[in-house]
């Protein structure tokens, strides 16, 4: 590791002045013709690191430094990276304030939460996003990042990244394996505006159909945490995805409860289901039912296009997809594919 080179390579991020999250600014997307897209990314841009959930150092986020550096980009190091109070990358006013001060700052062109973990929920009804609203920026993450996903989504109606963050960049880009590669890219490719398209192949329990509509969507688990909350997210007429990790099947089974009797399956445009890592069934408390048979019992009596095994998710393939921007969905006998219009 140069040291030297990496640590000369960013700025410190400063305190930021808290100020309280002004409600009354905020405006229902679904009263709007269509969510606000930021800036794309141009040679130059600097793109911040903050760690708003769980603890990092600065030596475990080099890799992502050294390659966004490669992509034409300035960093910009917030005060949170290698900080920690027990799991959380700073105490909850350190991660808020670094945050803000990133949100606030007008040469910070895009924010990169450094990793997920827990904490977001902790700070989020103290952020002030007045200063984002009127000059939006692109803000990437997922896992606990759900939470500002399905916040920007419900409040301010700003697209934003759903992808891996700085803890999954690999160590040797030479070494990586091309899924790496792949995904890695594809934060650059949706930071800069490039065209996405993302593809999975054909699940025997896929529904067919075409569907066009606002991406939203994150982690399963965050979204049901968040129901009747200011985050609680809209899913009128959008096209839905989710993902979870290292939960059992009968709480995914009781989430899908959640989400349908709570309206979230009622009116989508389309639904897809990337990746589940399950715990297995403790002996003697088997559930019998698999994730395909949890999510067609929910949307039995709906009739819009389902893809299972899609490329997002706490995964190797997950790839960067932007909420908030309409996309264009199809669910065919090869497979299924969803792409930016």
């Amino acid at each position: 590791m140069n040291r030297k080179y990496f640590l000369s390579s960013f700025l410190v991020a400063t305190t930021a002045i808290p100020l309280l999250n002004s409600l009354a600014e905020a405006v229902e997307p679904e009263n709007l013709a269509s969510f606000k897209i930021p800036p794309y990314l141009k040679q130059g841009d600097i793109i911040g690191i903050t760690s708003p959930a769980g603890y990092i150092t600065l030596e475990q986020i080099q890799p992502s430094v050294l390659q966004m550096q490669s992509w034409g980009f300035n960093l910009k190091i917030g005060a949170t990276i290698g900080k920690r109070d027990f799991t959380y990358g700073g105490t909850d006013e350190e991660r808020r304030s670094d945050f803000q001060q990133m949100l606030d700052d007008p040469n910070i062109k895009a924010i990169m939460c450094a990793r997920g973990g827990y904490g977001f929920v902790r700070i989020i009804d103290n952020l002030d996003f007045s200063t984002f609203k009127r000059n939006p920026k692109w803000i990437i993450g997922f896992s606990d990042i759900t939470v500002l996903h399905c916040h920007l989504a419900k409040n301010y109606g700003v697209a934003s990244i759903h992808s891996k963050m700085c803890n999954s960049f690999p160590d040797d880009w030479t070494r990586a394996e091309p899924i790496q590669i792949e995904t890695i890219l594809s934060i650059k490719n949706a930071l800069i505006g490039e065209h996405m398209t993302y593809s999975a192949p054909i699940s025997q329990n896929n529904r067919l159909g075409k569907a066009e509509g606002i991406l939203v969507g994150g982690n399963l688990s965050i979204i049901e945490t968040l129901a009747g909350s200011d985050s609680d997210l809209n899913t009128n007429n959008k096209i839905l995805f989710v993902e979870d990790t290292g939960e059992y099947l009968y709480s995914i089974d009781r989430m899908f409860w959640n989400l349908k009797r709570s309206g979230k399956l009622k009116n989508l445009k389309g639904l897809i289901v990337g990746g589940f890592k399950v715990k297995p069934d403790d002996a003697g408390e088997e559930f019998g039912k698999t994730i395909y048979d949890i999510v067609l019992e929910k949307v039995a009596e709906y009739n819009y296009p389902i893809a299972f095994d899609f490329p997002v998710g706490h995964q190797r393939n997950n790839f960067a997809l932007k909420c908030g921007m309409k996309h264009f969905f199809e669910v065919s006998e090869s497979g299924s594919i969803l792409q930016t219009n």
